[in-house]
C-alpha cells in the first residue's frame, strides 16, 4: 500500500510539474514562434502516448500512425477550411482547380462543428476498430502487422495525392485561418490553441497511465509477453490488443486535429510512411514502455528535426535512420531505461556486480 501510495504521489507530483513547465515557464519563456514550434511538437508527444500504450505495453509495433493522425487532421481541416470560405462558398483550392461547383457530398457533414470534432477523435477510432478486427482475429502480429500498418499509411497518402479537386493533393489543405471564431494570425489566439495543445497532452498522459495502472493494463502485458497463456486461461487476446490499438488511434487523431491550427496545414507529406516512423522514432529514443519517455523523447526528436535538418538537410534522414537502430539494437528501453539500470545496479550485491565484469577482465 506505501508503495502504491508513494507511486500515486510521485505520479501527481510529476504533472504538477508538468504543467506548471508547459503552462507557466515555456510561455514566459520562449517567444512566439517558439512556443508555436513546441505546440507541434506537443502533438507529436500526442501520439507517442498512445504508441508508448499500443507498443510499449501491447507490443504492437504501430508503424502506420500517420493515418490515424491524418484521419484527425484533415477532418478538422476540412471543418476550418469551410468556415474561412464562409457559407455558400467553396473552399479556395477548389476554387482555384474549378472542377467542383458544389460542396462534395462527403465534405457536407464537417459544415456542421460538433460533428467535426467528434470525428477528429471517432472516425480515427472507427477505421482502427475495423481493422484491427482483421488483422487480430487473422492473429497477423510481429513484423507482419508493422509492415501492414505501414502499408495503410502510404496508401492514404497516395489516394489523397489523387483526389486534388476534393483534398488539396500533393499540396492538401493549406492556409488555415481560423480556428472556431478565433483568427490564427492573432499571437494571443495562437497561445490561445498552445494551452488547448498542452492540457490535451496532460489528459492523455493521464489516461493512458490509468489504463496502463490497471487489470486491464496488466492483461495487456500479459499478452505482450505469452499470448498462448492468456487465451489458456479464457481471455481472448484479440480483444486485448484491439483496445489498446484504437485507444493509439484515437489519441492520434486528436494530436492530427490539434496540429492543424498548430502549423496551419495537413498534407500527404505529414502522414505518409515517413512521419508515421518519425512517430515510432521518437516513442522509442525516450522509451516506448514509459510514458514521460515517450512523451520526452518524442518532443526532442522532432526538435532535432527541426535544428539539425535546417543545417544537414541531406544528412538528417539518415542520422533519423541510424538513431532508430541504435536505440532499438543497443537500448531498447530507451533513454528512459538507464535511469532503471543505473538503480538497479547500485542495489545489486557485490557478487552480482562483480559476476557483471566480463570475463576478460575477472581472468
Amino acid at each position: 500500500m506505501n508503495v502504491l501510495t508513494g507511486r500515486s504521489a510521485r505520479a501527481w507530483a510529476g504533472f504538477a510539474g508538468a504543467a506548471v513547465v508547459l503552462f507557466a515557464i515555456a510561455p514566459l519563456a520562449l517567444s512566439d514562434f517558439r512556443l508555436g514550434l513546441l505546440a507541434k511538437y506537443l502533438c507529436t508527444a500526442m501520439v507517442a502516448v498512445g504508441i508508448c500504450l499500443a507498443w510499449g505495453r501491447g507490443g504492437l509495433l504501430t508503424l502506420g500512425q500517420g493515418v490515424f493522425f491524418g484521419l484527425g487532421g484533415y477532418a478538422m481541416a476540412m471543418h476550418l477550411k469551410i468556415a474561412d470560405a464562409g457559407p455558400g462558398n467553396l473552399p479556395d483550392f477548389m476554387q482555384l482547380y474549378g472542377t467542383a461547383t458544389e460542396l462534395p457530398w462527403w465534405w457536407k457533414p464537417f459544415e456542421n462543428p460538433a460533428f467535426a470534432l467528434a470525428a477528429t477523435v471517432l472516425l480515427p477510432m472507427a477505421v482502427a476498430a475495423l481493422l484491427g478486427l482483421f488483422i487480430f482475429r487473422r492473429r497477423v502480429k510481429g513484423a507482419y502487422f508493422a509492415i501492414l500498418s505501414q502499408a495503410l499509411a502510404a496508401a492514404l497518402a497516395i489516394w489523397l495525392i489523387g483526389q486534388q479537386a476534393t483534398t488539396g493533393g500533393t499540396n492538401g489543405l493549406t492556409d488555415i485561418q481560423g480556428f472556431f471564431g478565433y483568427s490564427l494570425d492573432d499571437p494571443v489566439n495562437q497561445r490561445m490553441v498552445y494551452f488547448v495543445i498542452a492540457a490535451a497532452l496532460l489528459l492523455l498522459m493521464a489516461i493512458a497511465r490509468q489504463l496502463i495502472n490497471s487489470r486491464y493494463g496488466e492483461l495487456l502485458v500479459a499478452v505482450r509477453d505469452s499470448e498462448e497463456r492468456v487465451r489458456f486461461l479464457g481471455y481472448d487476446p484479440a480483444n486485448v490488443k484491439l483496445v489498446a490499438y484504437v485507444v493509439a488511434a484515437g489519441m492520434a487523431g486528436l494530436a492530427g486535429a490539434l496540429f492543424v491550427p498548430a502549423v496551419g496545414i495537413i498534407s500527404p507529406a505529414l502522414i505518409g510512411i515517413v512521419p508515421s516512423i518519425e512517430f515510432v522514432i521518437g516513442a522509442a529514443v525516450g522509451g516506448r514502455a514509459s510514458l514521460v519517455g515517450a512523451v520526452l523523447g518524442a518532443v526532442a526528436v522532432a526538435w532535432a528535426k527541426t535544428a539539425l535538418s535546417e543545417e544537414f538537410p541531406a544528412a538528417w534522414t539518415y542520422f533519423q535512420g541510424l538513431l532508430f537502430i541504435v536505440a532499438l539494437a543497443f537500448l531498447p528501453g530507451g533513454l528512459a531505461s538507464l535511469a532503471v539500470l543505473v538503480r538497479r545496479r547500485r542495489k545489486a550485491p557485490p557478487a552480482q556486480k562483480t559476476a557483471a565484469v566480463p570475463l576478460g577482465e575477472a581472468a
